[in-house]
This record gives structure tokens, sequence and C-alpha cells, in this order.
């Protein structure tokens, strides 16, 4: 079958336009179609992470508002002249190993990686919820655990929560540049969640789940709650989690 379609003309904006300013006016391109195109023009990740001395949708100068005074950390490593790296030369890295009497864990993140995922708590779903965060939020999540499985889940799942805390605040370092607030909503079938958070340096959770099972696979539909709360002791992250719809656990539990 044929599918033929009529010369159109269409008046869009060139991406390229002069860089001297970003409040000059972009130039005007005429495009004549004479056969079925694409136009496509350059997206920009947002991420609460992301550094950028514009805000993302306003497009207007952004001063961050970081509670943190300016300073620089240093790391172990010299540069050749023998002065200390900062961390922005190291990049945005959060390494972290806590040792109890119930668990051993390692967690590594990279907040400017490209959503790499490595993470192995024995606990399966918990690992499939690690690899979404690293996978969505596009950082690395590195993530070795062991623990008393043999009483339950709760010890490992917990430490897990509290080193991630700890690495994220490690590779947040001053957090200079960062958009700092998020907000978003995500959908998965009929499940709906809306999320919000600032990277405040003052932890609070708000979390308003209907999860109708007692388990997802052998998870604890129980440990959710308290993994975020563990999550934003040690990161100092305001969090609002609400859900919106959703009848499945998997699909709720997911969406954030």
């Amino acid at each position: 079958m044929e599918l033929s379609v009529a010369p159109r003309r269409y008046l869009v904006r060139s991406p390229s336009a002069s860089s001297s300013s970003h409040l000059q006016q972009p130039k005007a391109t005429r495009i004549n179609l004479s056969k079925p195109a694409f136009i496509s023009f350059p997206t920009q990740i947002f991420s609460v992470f992301y550094k950028s001395s514009y805000h993302p949708i306003q497009n207007r100068p952004f001063t961050p508002l970081s509670m943190d005074p300016p300073r620089i950390i240093t790391q172990a490593s010299e540069n050749e002249n023998g002065s200390p790296l900062t961390s922005s030369q190291m990049g945005r890295v959060g390494e972290v190993k806590r040792v109890t009497k119930e668990t051993n864990v390692f967690i590594k993140v990279n907040l400017d990686g490209n959503g790499v995922a490595e993470n192995a708590t024995g606990i399966p779903f918990l690992d499939h919820m690690l690899d979404q965060l690293a996978s969505h939020g596009l950082f690395d999540v590195h993530v070795k655990a062991t623990g008393d499985y043999h009483i339950d889940d709760h010890h490992t799942n917990e430490d897990v929560a509290l080193a991630l805390g700890t690495a994220l605040l490690q590779a947040l370092g001053d957090r200079k540049g960062i958009n700092r607030f998020g907000d978003f909503s995500a959908p998965l079938d009929e499940a709906l969640i809306h999320v919000a958070l600032d990277l405040s340096g003052r932890p609070h959770l708000s979390f308003d789940l209907q999860i109708p099972t007692e388990r997802v696979g052998t998870y604890d539909t129980q440990l959710v709650e308290h993994f975020f709360q563990s999550l934003v002791n040690t990161s100092g992250m305001t969090l609002h989690i609400r859900q919106l719809a959703g009848k499945n656990s998997h699909h709720i539990i997911r969406e954030f």
C-alpha cells in the first residue's frame, strides 16, 4: 500500500541561532517538505543532581539554594603539582562501607554516570528497585550486601538504605550548582505516583501509599517505607511520596 503526502511548508525556530545571548531571538527557517520527514530538536536531561547555569524550565539565570556554605572538599589524591584535587575534579562519587553484627554493605554511586547498575543485596526485589533507580536517575549505582536473611530482610534493607543515603550525601559535596528541587508524577499502567523532593540537608519523609499485598515476591512491603525513612535520615533529603492511583503492588512500589 502506498502513502502519498502533499508538500507542506513549515516555519520552525532554528536551534542553531547565535549563542551570544540566551535571550536573543532565534532565526526562523523555512523548510519545504515534499516527502514525509522528521524534525527533531535536542532535549535536555533534567535531574535534581544535574548541574546547569540556567534554570531548566524557565531558561533564566538560576542561583542554587544550598544550605551549605561554599567549601572545597579535598581528597587523598593530588594533582601533579602536589595540590589536593577538589570534589569537582574527582567527580561526584560517593563510596560507603557499612559493617554491623547483622550486615556487610558496600555502596558506590556516581552522579555523573550513565545509569549503570550492579546490585547484589541478596533481596531480589530490592535489587530490581535499585536497578530502576540507576536507570531512570541516569547515575551509576553499585551495591554489594550480605545480611542475616535467615531471620528476615529487615536489617539488610535498612542498612542498604542508610549506606545509600550516606553515599549520596558524599557525592553531592557542597551541592553547588545542582537544581536541588524535584517534582514528578510517574505512571505504570493503572498506578500513578507523585514524588517531590528537596536536597535541603533537612531529613523528612511523608509517605502516603496504600500497598494492597503484604509481599511482592519474597519482599515484605512493610519494608518500603522503612527503606525511604532510612534513606532520608542519612542523605538529608526532604521526600514526599503520594499515591494518586494504583491497585498492583509491584506497579505502585516501582513508580517511585
